[in-house]
């Protein structure tokens, strides 16, 4: 890892952890909540204390004025759910994109198992060869989907994070398997850090109690889109999960702490 690379991975997380909200699903989803008046909901998700934001590089404009300082990266490919296949995500930006509008790191989906694997592959490769070139981390999105993947089976993530890395990614999110015994073999898959995605909301006390399992397990932190960026209090869940990740609180303390009522 370049000197550059080191130091810009520092600005999206916090002491080697990360708390990270992406908020590229108005291409996958639309204008849903939360995403409408998105400068409200990057300023309070970033008071509540996440590390950093992720958008497509067409929000740049509209993330710095409103991200309290936090770090900022670039989603690089997208799909939509109305389109014919969700997995099959293009590319929608290039490293050299992403450092014009002022990101301090890049982000790529692939989905492995998938049908579109092989050429999802091919791009990631080309994404972090640039992305070396820049000094740029890479955030890898490793799933493990397609037909017949259990996308929670600890070991198809442990191949999913290995591929990322193998590949040069620099951090790497991946879907939760459900217990902090299970993920500690995803984590041990790799050497880099491993943070999980939130999914769908499954209210405040579970979507933490996840986080909880995580960090036990050694994990690195979370990339939590609408579980965050969708709550009724996105700066206090936002809060609560940054004092789980960041401060090692319990779920009950990071309850008490935020001021929610779970």
């Amino acid at each position: 890892m370049n000197t550059g690379t080191r130091a810009r991975l520092e600005r999206i997380g916090t002491d080697g952890n990360y708390l990270t909200v992406p908020m590229d699903h108005g291409v996958t989803l639309g204008p849903v909540k939360g995403l409408k008046d998105i400068e409200s909901t990057i300023d309070a998700v970033t008071r509540g204390g996440a590390d950093a934001v992720l958008t497509q590089k067409g929000i740049a404009e509209r993330v710095h004025p409103n991200k309290n300082d936090a770090g900022y990266i670039v989603h690089l490919n997208g799909s939509t759910v109305i389109g014919p296949d969700e997995e099959d995500k293009r590319m929608t930006g290039s490293v050299e994109e992403a450092v014009r509008v002022g990101a301090d790191a890049v982000s790529f989906h692939i989905n492995v198992g998938s049908d579109h694997e092989p050429d999802q592959l091919t791009m990631l490769s080309e994404v972090t060869k640039e992305a070396e070139r820049y000094g740029l981390p890479v955030l890898a999105m490793a799933y493990a989907r397609g037909p017949g993947v259990d996308e929670h089976d600890a070991e198809s993530l442990g191949h999913a994070v290995r591929l990322a890395e193998e590949l040069g990614a620099d951090l790497i999110k991946t879907a939760y398997s459900g217990d902090a015994e299970s993920f500690e073999h995803v984590v041990e898959a790799t050497s880099k850090p491993v943070i999980i995605a939130g999914g769908s909301p499954e209210g405040d006390r579970q979507t933490l109690a996840d986080v909880r399992g995580v960090m036990d397990a050694g994990g690195a932190g979370v990339s939590m889109g609408r579980s965050i960026f969708q709550h009724d209090d996105p700066e206090a869940i936002a809060t609560a999960v940054s004092a789980v990740i960041h401060d090692d609180a319990s779920v009950e303390e990071a309850l008490d702490r935020s001021g929610l009522d779970a």
